[in-house]
C-alpha cells in the first residue's frame, strides 16, 4: 500500500481509459501516483503520460520513467501546459478529485478535523487564501452562503454569526479553535459530520474546487482524441452533480438547446454506467466510502 495515499478504484477507473499501448494519457491529479503507475504499466514503450499536482508534497513522488511528465501546476490549465509540451489531443483523461489521505493525515495542512494545526486547507501552498483568511475575514453573509452552498449546513447563518462574534476577541487561527467556537452546535452525536461539513465548505472555498472542475470538463471535449476516455472519480454531490450534468448535456445548469428538428449537440456520452467501490474495498479504505466513477468518450 502507498502510504502517502491509498488509490480509489485503481484498477476500474484505469481500466475506464481503455489504454491503446502508444497513446498519450493524463492523470490531472496525481498525489501518490498509484493511478499514474497503473496507466504507466499499461503503457508501452511508444506511450506518454503527463500528470499534474500543484501540491509540492505530491511531486516529492515523482516517478522516473522517460514516458511520465509531472506538471506542477493546476489541472484547470490543463490544455495551456500540454500545448506547452507540444500535445494537442490526448487518448485519456483520468481524475481523482478531492483530498489526498496524506493532506488529511498532516495536521499542519488543516485538512482534517482529527488533529490541532493551523487553519490552512491550500492544496497549493503557493496561493494567497487560506482556510483562516476565510473564517477571520470573510463578511458574515459570505461566511453563511460558503457554509450552505459548499456544506449543505441548514443552520449556516447561525454558524456564521459565531464565528465573526469569536473573531471579533480573536483570530481563529487553529482547527481546534473553530471546533471551540462551534462547540455549542456539535451534538456528540453528529460533532464529526457537521465538522466534516464545515471543512468541506471551506476547504472547497480556499482552493475554488467547483470553478476548477468547470474549467477542466469544459476543456475536455477539445482535448480528447475521437474515442478517447474521461474518468472521473468525486466523493461528495456538488463535484458528482458537475460531472454527471456535463456528461449529460454538456452544461453546468440549464438544458441543452435543440435544434430545428428537436436534436441537441451534447459533446460527450456517458459509457456504461455509474461505478462505486466494492464493499470490500471500502472495508479496506473507509475513505472510498463516497466515491463515484464516472466515464464518457467524445459522442
Amino acid at each position: 500500500m502507498n502510504k502517502y495515499h491509498e488509490s480509489v478504484l485503481l484498477k476500474e477507473s484505469v481500466d475506464a481509459l481503455d489504454i491503446k499501448e502508444n497513446g498519450v494519457y493524463v492523470d490531472v491529479t496525481f498525489g501518490g501516483g498509484g493511478h499514474s503507475r497503473e496507466i504507466l504499466k499499461r503503457l508501452g514503450s511508444e506511450g506518454k503520460l503527463f500528470a499534474f499536482d500543484q501540491d509540492a508534497d505530491a511531486q516529492k513522488n515523482k516517478i522516473e520513467d522517460d514516458r511520465f511528465v509531472l506538471i506542477a501546476e493546476n489541472f484547470r490549465h490543463i490544455s495551456r501546459f500540454l500545448k506547452f509540451y507540444g500535445v494537442q489531443k490526448v487518448d485519456g483523461v483520468l481524475a481523482d478529485l478531492g483530498v489526498s489521505s496524506h493532506q488529511f493525515d498532516e495536521a499542519e495542512r488543516g485538512f482534517s478535523t482529527r488533529f490541532d494545526g493551523d487553519l490552512d486547507m491550500r492544496m497549493n501552498q503557493k496561493t494567497k487564501v487560506s482556510a483562516k483568511d476565510v473564517v477571520n475575514t470573510y463578511e458574515e453573509s459570505r461566511l453563511a452562503d460558503v457554509l450552505y452552498l459548499y456544506g449543505d449546513l441548514r443552520n449556516s447563518r447561525v454558524l456564521a454569526k459565531a464565528i465573526v462574534s469569536a473573531r471579533k476577541v480573536e483570530d481563529i487561527d487553529t482547527s481546534f479553535q473553530l471546533r471551540e467556537v462551534l462547540g455549542s452546535f456539535l451534538p456528540k452525536s453528529k460533532e464529526h459530520k457537521i465538522l466534516a461539513q464545515i471543512y468541506q465548505a471551506i476547504r472547497i472555498e480556499v482552493n475554488e474546487e467547483l470553478e476548477v472542475l468547470k474549467e477542466f470538463l469544459n476543456q475536455i471535449p477539445s482535448l480528447l482524441n475521437l474515442e478517447g476516455r474521461l474518468s472521473v472519480i468525486s466523493y461528495h454531490s456538488l463535484e458528482d452533480r458537475l460531472v454527471k450534468r456535463f456528461i449529460r448535456t454538456g452544461l453546468f445548469e440549464g438544458e441543452s438547446e435543440k435544434d430545428f428538428y428537436g436534436n441537441t449537440n451534447e459533446p460527450m456520452k456517458k459509457v456504461g454506467k455509474l461505478i462505486i467501490p466494492s464493499r470490500e474495498e471500502v472495508k479496506e479504505n473507509n475513505r472510498a466510502r463516497s466515491a463515484k466513477l464516472r466515464i464518457a468518450t467524445l459522442k
